[in-house]
């Protein structure tokens, strides 16, 4: 599980997930700040992926995305 304040590749791998749906625009820093939970946020509000809870990248999560987008 991801939230705001984590580092690291995962988060990198995160970041650029989003951006290919156009929900990240930041900097692939690989810092998980508030532009990420916004961004992830709106994706998880967008398809109605609550069970890890909002701005938190964890299983539900991350399948339904890595389905979506392809490996950055």
């Amino acid at each position: 599980m991801l939230r705001r304040g984590d580092r690291g590749p995962e988060v990198v791998e995160l970041q650029l997930r989003l951006r290919q749906l156009y929900l990240y625009t930041g900097e692939a820093n690989g810092i998980f700040n508030g532009q990420v939970e916004s961004a992830l946020r709106n994706y998880q509000w967008a398809r109605g992926v609550t069970d890890d809870g909002l701005g938190v990248y964890g299983p539900q999560t991350r399948r339904s995305l890595e389905s979506e987008t392809r490996v950055p």
